[in-house]
């Protein structure tokens, strides 16, 4: 009877867990910015990046990590698109040539990020 006690134990901790990372994986992508961008007061260079928030939104702090540490943070929008998007980044240049990320759609989701101005 102990056993049986312990193995239920096991098992709902092991399902507690699983559903866990699976909910942290959908908070969580990849990112590739061909040119460098300006977001809030950080400019981010050209580079590979991984975009991670907390919550299902729809505001939310986005950090921007990079070869494992955050090199900024900004509030964003999460949106939910009511179709299937391309892969997507969008800026705003400015009269001094900066491009201002304003957007981040993810390939073959219906998630989108939206920065507002003002992050840091």
């Amino acid at each position: 009877m102990k056993h049986l006690k312990y193995l239920a134990l096991l098992s709902t901790f092991a399902l507690l867990s699983s559903l866990g990372a699976l909910a942290r994986d959908n908070n969580k992508h990849s990112v590739s910015f061909a040119d460098s961008v300006q977001i809030g007061g950080t400019q981010l260079e050209a580079g590979d990046y991984k975009v991670e928030w907390q919550g299902t939104g729809p505001t939310v702090q986005v950090a921007f990590v990079q070869y494992g540490k955050t090199v900024a943070t900004a509030p964003a929008t999460l949106q939910t698109n009511k179709q299937v998007i391309q892969d997507d980044i969008v800026t705003d240049s400015t009269t001094a040539k900066v491009n201002t990320l304003k957007e981040i759609d993810f390939a073959h989701q219906k998630e989108a990020l939206v920065f507002t101005q003002g992050g840091m």
